[in-house]
């Protein structure tokens, strides 16, 4: 098996037993059950906003340890702070080191859309984002057919939460349906963990003008980010080019202030 049919078995078995120890009925008696949700997809739309979706990634299979000395509290607030668009909150504990709990630190701290990062393969997990103060989901074209893509984006969409659909191929478009909110490429092949920003310039005319763009992976240029905005992109997720740093909300701002410099040069 490659490193995404691992995940993606460990998670089937984690979702059972998750909903031995907290069944659905227990999550929905969650206070964010009745909190209105941020539209992540209005947030990458914003012309006076960034685009970045800062993430909090702990570790990855890949890499190992990024930066396991991180107080979720004062780097998600520092992220905003910065001018970040939204957040990103890994939340898989086995391969990436984070936790349901991150997310919901996050939340208490913080008004902007955040995005739960995890491998969905059943709707309990959908459920579960909602009781932990997720706006937004992932589904992973890549991991699921697109009959299930469908069903886990509808069930999302009666939970109010919106849908990021993930493809790193041209084929993977097939699973976009009704219910999606926002196409992401991600640069990073999940079987081998190569990556290519040249993905996301390959795709870009590929997917359907209705929906919002995001890049993800591999970015870590002013200069990068102009030219996916050029190619139709309005978010770029990005994770390890800060979190490789003891305090990743500082190469955010530093990313950020470059972003505007070489948008005011561009334009003069």
């Amino acid at each position: 098996m490659n490193i995404l049919e691992k995940i993606i078995a460990h998670k089937k078995k984690e979702v059972l037993e998750r909903q031995s120890l907290y069944p659905t009925k227990l999550l929905e008696k969650s206070i964010y059950f009745e909190t209105p949700t941020v539209s992540f997809k209005k947030y990458l739309n914003r012309r006076d906003l960034s685009g970045i979706i800062a993430e909090i990634k702990r570790k990855s299979p890949s890499n190992g340890i990024i930066n396991n000395h991180i107080s979720v509290e004062k780097l998600s607030v520092g992220y905003m702070q910065a001018g970040a668009s939204a957040l990103s909150v890994l939340t898989d504990a086995h391969f990436f080191g984070g936790k349901n709990e991150d997310l919901t630190v996050a939340r208490k701290f913080n008004y902007c859309p955040i995005l739960r990062k995890d491998f969905m393969v059943d709707e309990y997990q959908i459920t579960e984002a909602k009781s932990i103060g997720a706006d937004a989901i992932l589904l992973i074209a890549a991991a699921l057919t697109k009959e299930e893509t469908k069903r886990l984006a509808s069930f999302a969409r009666s939970l109010d939460l919106e849908v990021l659909m993930e493809i790193k191929e041209e084929k993977e478009l097939d699973h976009a349906n009704e219910f999606v909110d926002v196409i992401g490429v991600n640069n990073r092949n999940l079987e081998t963990f190569e990556v290519k920003i040249e993905t996301s310039f390959e795709l870009a005319n590929k997917i359907p003008a209705e929906f919002p763009k995001v890049s993800e992976s591999g970015i870590a240029s002013a200069q990068a980010i102009h030219e996916l905005k050029g190619a139709g992109f309005s978010g770029f997720l990005i994770g390890e080019t800060f979190m490789k740093h003891a305090r990743p909300e500082k190469p955010c701002a530093d990313l950020i202030r470059q972003i505007k410099n070489y948008t005011k040069e561009t334009v003069i």
